[in-house]
C-alpha cells in the first residue's frame, strides 16, 4: 500500500492511493497515520478495504509528510563509500549516528528554508524508514519485520553550521523544513529489497545524484539492529539512511543552494519529492 498525509499543514487527513493513482480518503477509518496508528494490525485493516470504497479526494490537494509527529528522526551519516570520499572523510567502523529536530519535518513538496546567514544550505536524497513496531535488541534477522514501510528523504543541510561550529551536527540537519519526507509510506511487502532501489536528485533540472541503496555501507538491517541496542525504536520513528555522493559539499568547486532553487528527488517504487528554496 501506499499511505499519505493531505490538506493544509497542520489539518493533514490520511489517505490511501490507489491503483489508479486516485488518492482516497482514509478519515473514516483511521485519525492520522501517526505513531498511534502505524502498526501491522492497522495496516492490515486498511488492506482488507476496497479502495473503491472509500471516498476520492478531488483536486490537487497539498501532500504532507507522510508520517505525523515522528517521535524521533534518526539520520545515519557516511553510510555510501563514495560519498564519504567526496567528504574527504573515513569510512566508518561503525554507523555514525546523529538526530534531525522533528520540527524540521515537511511535506515532501513544501517549500525549504536556507536559514538566515546561511552560506552552505546542500541537499541528500536518502532512503527513509518507517518503523512499525518496537525494536529493541533485535538480531539482523529480525530487523526488517519491525519496519512498517519505507519513504523518500531530502536530508537537508547547513555544512558550515554542521561541521564549522562547535559541537554536533544537529545544529546544521534541524532548521525547519529541512525534513521533507513523503510522498508515501510504501508498506514493507511492496519493496521486496530495500538494497536494491535506485535513489537521484536534480537540482534545477541538472541530475547530481544517481546513486543505488545497494551501495550502503551498512543496510537496512543491520541499522535497524545497531541502533535497537542504544535506544529502543518505536512505530513511527523515522530512520534516514545516508545519501549516495553528488552533493553540494563534495563538488569540486563547492556548489550550494540560493533562493529559488528548485530539487526534484525520488526513491524507485516509492515516489518523488519536489521543493523550492526561499530565504527564511
Amino acid at each position: 500500500m501506499k499511505l499519505l498525509r493531505f490538506g493544509v499543514p497542520g489539518s493533514e487527513k490520511p489517505g490511501l492511493l490507489d491503483q489508479d493513482g486516485v488518492i482516497r480518503d482514509l478519515s473514516g477509518v483511521i485519525d492520522d497515520i501517526n505513531p498511534d496508528t502505524i502498526s501491522d494490525a492497522v495496516f492490515a485493516k486498511i488492506a482488507a478495504l476496497d479502495p473503491a470504497s472509500l471516498p476520492a479526494v478531488s483536486g490537487d490537494p497539498r501532500i504532507g509528510s507522510c508520517v505525523a509527529k515522528p517521535g524521533k528522526f534518526i539520520c545515519i551519516g557516511l553510510n555510501y563509500s563514495d560519498h564519504a570520499a567526496e567528504a574527504g572523510m573515513e569510512v566508518p567502523p561503525e554507523p555514525v549516528v546523529f538526530f534531525k529536530a522533528t520540527s524540521a519535518v515537511c511535506g515532501p513538496n513544501d517549500n525549504v528554508e536556507i536559514p538566515r546567514g546561511s552560506e552552505k544550505s546542500d541537499w541528500e536524497v536518502e532512503l527513509g524508514i518507517v518503523i512499525g513496531k518496537e525494536a529493541k535488541y533485535v538480531t539482523k534477522a529480525d530487523a526488517l519485520d519491525h519496519v512498517a514501510g519505507y519513504c523518500v528523504v531530502n536530508d537537508m543541510s547547513e555544512r558550515a553550521f554542521q561541521l564549522e561550529h562547535a559541537g554536533q551536527w544537529v545544529k546544521g540537519k534541524s532548521h525547519d523544513t529541512f525534513g521533507p519526507i513523503g510522498p508515501w509510506l510504501v508498506t514493507r511487502d511492496e519493496v521486496s529489497d530495500p538494497q536494491n532501489l535506485g535513489l537521484w536528485l536534480e537540482l534545477n533540472g541538472e541530475r547530481v545524484q544517481d546513486g543505488s541503496t545497494s551501495t550502503m555501507v551498512y543496510g537496512v538491517a543491520h541499522l535497524i539492529s545497531y541502533l535497537s541496542n542504544f535506544m529502543s525504536l518505536q512505530p513511527g520513528d523515522v530512520i534516514t539512511t545516508g545519501t549516495p555522493p553528488g552533493v553540494g559539499m563534495g563538488m569540486k568547486p563547492q556548489r550550494f543552494l540560493k533562493p529559488g532553487d528548485v530539487m526534484e528527488l525520488g526513491v524507485e517504487g516509492l515516489g518523488c519529492q519536489r521543493q523550492t528554496t526561499v530565504q527564511a
